[in-house]
């Protein structure tokens, strides 16, 4: 699939940077270009209220949520897990998309800073997932002002990490989930499907940088677990519904692919649509690429009609 003209053109303007790729840089060196990245995507859409809540850690550590208000009345909250392979990436960096996926949606969205590889290691990033969505759940009718439905959400990694609180919220009876929105995500930690070994898809985001990132992130024999790798998971049965969102000319596409077929296969409903001409990583650029936008409205539509019985109680 060939990719759009924003796209390529964006890439022709990244590539006159020069820099290293991705796996021959440091964390250190991978983070720095982010504040840069963010001044690209704008200010975003205004809200009625935003608060940045500082969480504790059971083993003394702390992580960053914010709390994003598009109107007084909610219709949900989201809970959304940013991507950057565990590595990178932050609530900055995804503040602009949070506030599109909010005005769009009328849900509230809190964005989760959790925790980064290599200095905090799988399973750290899924702890503060599982931590965060537990807030989320205690928060509901402080975010939103009444009881209405509660939402993950994640893109990459962060949708690794949606998929896997999704797995334990059923598997320890709650906190109640209303439907998984996975764009992109990361759902085993095989590097040999289809759509990596395609030389086309080695763009924003390389089999390379991958493994670079999972070399980070945890341990090999670590990676086959299903809260690092959800689609190994030997049940897949009464999770929420699923919408899923991927790009056409993405590694990860292949997986995201398995992982919609297995839970339709395990009787979960499943929306899906790939965004042909798009690479990983396009989604939370707004202002730049302009499917980022037709995603945020899938995003909106999907999540009305997968959620009108739940709505309508509300």
């Amino acid at each position: 699939m060939a990719l759009d003209q924003a796209t390529t053109q964006f890439l022709t303007q990244m590539a006159q940077f020069g820099g290293k790729p991705l796996e021959q840089m440091t964390p250190a060196e991978a983070r720095a270009g982010e504040p840069m990245m963010a001044s690209m995507f704008g200010a975003g859409a205004d809200m009625v209220r935003v608060e940045n809540t500082v969480l504790d850690t059971a083993d003394g550590d702390r992580f960053r949520v914010r709390t994003l208000v598009p109107h007084e009345h909610p219709r949900g909250v989201i809970l959304y897990l940013h991507g950057g392979g565990w590595v990178v990436g932050s609530i900055d960096l995804y503040d602009a998309v949070a506030r599109s996926i909010a005005a769009a949606t009328g849900y509230a969205v809190v964005l989760a800073d959790y925790r980064k590889a290599p200095e905090h290691p799988y399973p750290a990033p899924v702890d503060d997932a599982w931590q965060a969505l537990g807030w989320v759940s205690d928060h509901l009718e402080a975010i939103a002002g009444g009881v209405v439905p509660l939402v993950v959400a994640g893109d990459s990694a962060g949708g690794n990490l949606a998929a896997v609180i999704s797995q334990r919220a059923r598997d320890e009876e709650g906190p109640a989930i209303a439907a998984q929105v996975l764009i992109y995500p990361v759902t085993d930690a095989d590097l040999d499907r289809p759509s990596y070994v395609d030389p086309a898809n080695q763009l924003a985001l390389t089999r390379a940088s991958m493994a670079w990132f999972w070399d980070h992130y945890a341990a090999e024999e670590l990676r086959a677990n299903a809260d690092a790798s959800p689609l190994r998971a030997s049940n897949l049965a009464d999770l929420p519904p699923a919408i899923i969102l991927q790009a056409s000319d993405d590694v990860l596409r292949s997986e995201g692919e398995a992982y919609a077929a297995a839970l339709e296969s395990a009787g979960v409903p499943v929306r899906r649509q790939v965004f042909d001409g798009q690479m990983h990583g396009f989604f939370h650029m707004v202002n730049i690429l302009p499917a980022s936008a037709d995603a945020v409205g899938y995003l909106a539509e999907s999540l009305e009609l997968t959620l009108v019985p739940t709505t309508a109680k509300n």
